[in-house]
């Protein structure tokens, strides 16, 4: 898949694009269905197959107070844009410039001439541009003169499908309370997050006998509710390790205002993660997170949602 930024432009697509355009956060299965459709109609007319997305959520800049908490970070998301088989990626960077563009001045630019645009595949409620004022019917209108085809389609899990629409809205939902097998049916593969393995209080392995790797998350990714999780973490070679993940304050030892962390206690395993790359997969909620009469209390329980990981986990 080629990547496209602002600073690394590239010709447009011999013969033509198909092109689809959107935050795709998630790149969940509804995306998935659309970019499946894109693929086939594309195959169907020639073109190659492009996707426009923004380096950060357009709501970052729009109206930063109410932006949503993202499922994945541009990494991640390119990652996943290339296993559905995309052919071309445009990143384009999305600052107040961008936000006060207007909806045609974004499609003359970006569609028609960077791109060659002659199929636009989008979600049926696709809005872009200055007030949003961009939608499906102006993209059509615009076809009608520029020579490009518009289908604006509904988000379910399968193309044409009538189950409920899948949304990144609906999977934030599920994952901020906790509900991350849900999210899993939404996104076809558990919410992961990742971040570097940093120093923590160190009580986990001297005191309590459980050593965890502390990752650092970015502050605009969402986090699964407070609780304790089975999932997997992977290191940078691709190794995976069944993990007993905790999300929370350890209200045990700070009470209820302590900082929110995500800790794993990587199932056997001995070794240095400080500093590493991590990424972390939530498979399944175990319970919520507790506050422990004594220190011994939780030690137990720590060995109980081990073992109920290993259970769930095949290695």
């Amino acid at each position: 898949m080629e990547i496209v930024t602002n600073s690394t432009p590239l010709p447009a697509p011999a013969g033509g694009s198909a092109v689809t355009i959107g935050a795709y956060d998630g790149v969940h299965l509804g995306h998935r269905s659309l970019l499946a459709e894109l693929r086939t109609r594309a195959e169907q007319g020639g073109l190659a197959t492009v996707v426009v997305t923004f380096d950060r959520h357009p709501a970052a800049v729009v109206r930063p107070e109410s932006a949503p908490l993202l499922l994945c970070d541009l990494d991640q998301k390119l990652e996943l844009l290339a296993s559905a088989g995309v052919d071309r990626t445009v990143v384009v960077r999305f600052d107040e410039e961008r936000a006060n563009e207007t909806a045609e001045e974004f499609v003359t630019r970006e569609l028609i001439d960077g791109l060659d645009a002659r199929l636009i595949v989008v979600g049926e409620d696709f809005h872009f541009g200055h007030g949003r004022k961009g939608n499906v019917a102006l993209l059509t209108e615009m076809g009608a003169v520029a020579g490009f085809e518009v289908d604006g389609l509904t988000l379910s899990s399968e193309v044409g499908g009538d189950g409920p629409a899948v949304s990144s809205t609906r999977v934030r939902t599920m994952v901020s309370r906790g509900d991350v097998e849900g999210a899993a049916s939404l996104l076809g593969r558990p919410h992961q997050v990742r971040g570097p393995v940093v120093t923590g209080d160190r009580r986990g392995g001297a005191e309590l006998g459980f050593p965890t790797a502390n990752l650092e998350i970015p502050s605009d990714i969402c986090l699964p509710a407070r609780g304790i999780y089975a999932g997997w973490y992977e290191r940078p070679d691709g190794t995976r390790y069944r993990s007993a993940v905790s999300v929370g304050r350890r209200p045990t030892f700070y009470g209820p205002d302590g900082e929110v962390l995500v800790e794993a206690f990587l199932l056997d395993f001995s070794g240095d993660l400080y500093g590493e790359p991590a990424r972390l997969s939530f498979v399944h909620r175990l319970r919520d997170e507790l506050t422990f009469a004594t220190v011994d209390d939780l030690v137990v329980q720590m060995g109980l949602d081990v073992e109920h990981t290993r259970s769930l986990l095949s290695p």
